[in-house]
């Protein structure tokens, strides 16, 4: 009896050996059947452009099987918001991040958190001083601007002024936007009547010309560093009678629908959609070891009556419409 009894606690002890063996091979074993996920944090999502950015984003996710979460504040001057959900996506330890950030020195801190983490960022329309990012995917901004004032130099005789509505400031894609617009302006023999930041808003705008026009500052022309600032402006010069060239920065679907409309002149395309849809791209390469570029640049060019119909139907196109 005695004997059975500690062959049966023998046998106990080996099962119980066995069992916490194969717990143990369990955990440490990889998660391969977990899928990736990429953060995707732009400036705000309350624009055109920032849904064709989450268009190509999801696009990018489709493709390579991927899960993409695209986040971002009401407006792009809410740079605590946007700082808070990157934090948000670095505490949630995605597979790799893509943010365009608002204030690029307010981010790096959280960048760094994300490098602690592991986590790759790519930086995506608006670049930032950070050494450690894995790559930036946008538009040559200053070469943007610099096409923009090329165009009122064909469009207006020399020693005209032009006034520049700008997004927040601090926001390095604006600032590269307004330089590359001024070096165009003299270039062509224009000049800057005033720069104004209207915070990237439609309302904002109608505000900010209407203020302008009652100072009776002379000028011939408006350039705006947002398609939706140079649609207020474009209504503001319309109510108070004037017909002036304005040209935004974007090609966003209403800008375009004004241009074929004969109220915007032109917009300065630059490709939201690759930049969402490259930028995811570049986050899985990340995430997977790969190389990938350090700068990827998706390109600029003028929308105007000569190329607008044809613009069009590829946005249509890219949106499903």
């Amino acid at each position: 009896m005695k004997k059975k009894f500690t062959l049966l606690i023998a046998m106990s002890l080996l099962l119980s050996l066995v069992a916490a063996g194969c717990g143990s091979s369990q955990t440490q074993a990889p998660k391969t059947s977990e899928k990736m996920n990429v953060g995707v944090v732009v400036k705000a999502l309350n624009s055109d452009y920032w849904k064709i950015v989450e268009f190509g984003a999801k696009a990018a996710g489709d493709k390579y099987g991927v899960e993409v979460k695209v986040l971002g504040p009401n407006a792009e001057t809410d740079v605590t918001g946007q700082i808070s959900l990157i934090e948000d996506q670095v505490t949630r330890k995605v597979s790799a991040l893509v943010v365009a950030p608002s204030q690029s020195a307010s981010a790096i801190p959280v960048f760094e958190r994300a490098k602690t983490a592991k986590i790759p960022v790519i930086l995506a329309d608006t670049d930032a001083s950070w050494n450690d990012k894995v790559s930036f995917v946008g538009t040559g901004n200053l070469n943007g601007g610099k096409i923009a004032g090329e165009y009122f130099g064909k469009k207006l005789p020399k020693g005209s002024k032009v006034v520049i509505l700008r997004g927040a400031l601090g926001d390095p894609t604006h600032d590269e936007r307004v330089n590359g617009c001024i070096e165009g302006l003299k270039a062509a023999g224009l000049e800057v009547a005033v720069i104004q930041p209207a915070n990237s808003e439609r309302s904002m705008a109608v505000t900010v010309i209407e203020n302008i026009l009652q100072s009776k500052q002379e000028f011939a022309g408006v350039f705006a560093t947002n398609d939706d600032m140079a649609l207020g402006a474009a209504k503001a010069l319309e109510d108070g009678g004037k017909k002036m060239v304005v040209v935004g920065f974007d090609g966003s679907p209403d800008a375009l629908a004004s241009i074929s409309a004969g109220k915007l002149n032109a917009s300065v395309a630059q490709s939201p959609y690759n930049i969402g849809f490259k930028g995811v791209e570049a986050a899985v390469k990340a995430a997977k070891g790969e190389a990938v570029e350090k700068r990827i640049d998706t390109g600029t060019e003028i929308i105007d009556v000569d190329n607008v119909k044809q613009k069009s139907e590829e946005l249509k196109k890219i949106l499903g419409k």
